[in-house]
């Protein structure tokens, strides 16, 4: 049975002090929540901090990127190892914020995945269709391209124990939001299409719902049988509505 997961992005959002006060309110907020995993992707300079302030709760550790290389004369990166020793285990990878302001490629997010899966590390994958791609009817080809950069490469084996987050590029700190009809709908064709490969495989991935996630509609969306949580952005950044949409997933997978 699969394992809800609802993971805050804070993107590029924080301080020491909204770390240690936010940290300290989920603690409290969440002490008694059980049935969802929970993580948090401060940005890479207080993920330690962050790691610090949740020790001995049942918070883990996210990061918002990796680099491809592990050492090395690369100004500016973060690897993968160094995200594994300050104790970092959910890395989001894939974003549309990098694919779009980084132009990250589906090929060079396929290569990220496979160094986080040599180190351990759980890669959350990110993928999406833009607003003109969702009105000219291409989700499920732009979903399925983004997915086989992985699975032509890797294999089906690959998403196991991983996490991907089908984040629609147009409901991203929009205020829109699919519908849950038409975000199980989706969350179906991937794993249907990794089905394809291997059957065993696509029932046991974890698949997130992103794209302004928020207190008022989390419930409806963790109510759909192939929604498994939430990448969860703006309301990530508050405690008490983030705490809601965690023991909304934690009460859905109950019944």
């Amino acid at each position: 049975m699969r394992h809800p997961l609802v993971m805050g992005n804070w993107k590029l959002n924080g301080s020491k002090h909204m770390v240690n006060e936010l940290v300290a309110n989920l603690r409290k907020e969440l002490s008694a929540v059980v049935g969802c995993d929970v993580a948090i992707a401060p940005p890479l300079m207080y993920v330690d901090l962050a790691r610090q302030a949740a020790a001995g709760s049942h918070i883990k550790l996210g990061a918002q990127d990796v680099d491809l290389n592990l050492s090395g004369a690369y100004t500016g990166e973060i690897s993968a190892e160094m995200l594994k020793d300050v104790g970092a285990k959910y890395i989001i990878i894939g974003h549309s914020e990098r694919r779009t302001y980084h132009g990250e490629s589906d090929e060079l997010i396929a290569k990220k995945f496979a160094v986080l899966k040599e180190q351990g590390l759980i890669p959350v994958l990110c993928i999406g269709e833009t607003e003109a791609e969702n009105e000219a009817g291409k989700t499920e080809e732009v979903c399925a391209r983004q997915i086989d950069a992985v699975l032509k490469t890797q294999g089906a084996s690959a998403f196991e124990g991983v996490v991907i987050a089908y984040e629609p590029v147009w409901a991203i700190g929009t205020g829109k939001s699919a519908t849950p009809a038409q975000a199980q709908a989706v969350h179906k064709f991937i794993r249907d299409h990794i089905a394809k490969v291997d059957a065993n495989v696509a029932s046991q991935v974890i698949i997130q719902y992103g794209g302004s996630v928020n207190a008022s509609n989390a419930a409806e969306l963790f109510g759909q049988p192939d929604i498994d949580g939430a990448l969860v952005g703006g309301a990530s950044l508050k405690a008490d509505a983030f705490a809601t949409i965690v023991k909304a997933a934690a009460e859905a997978k109950k019944a």
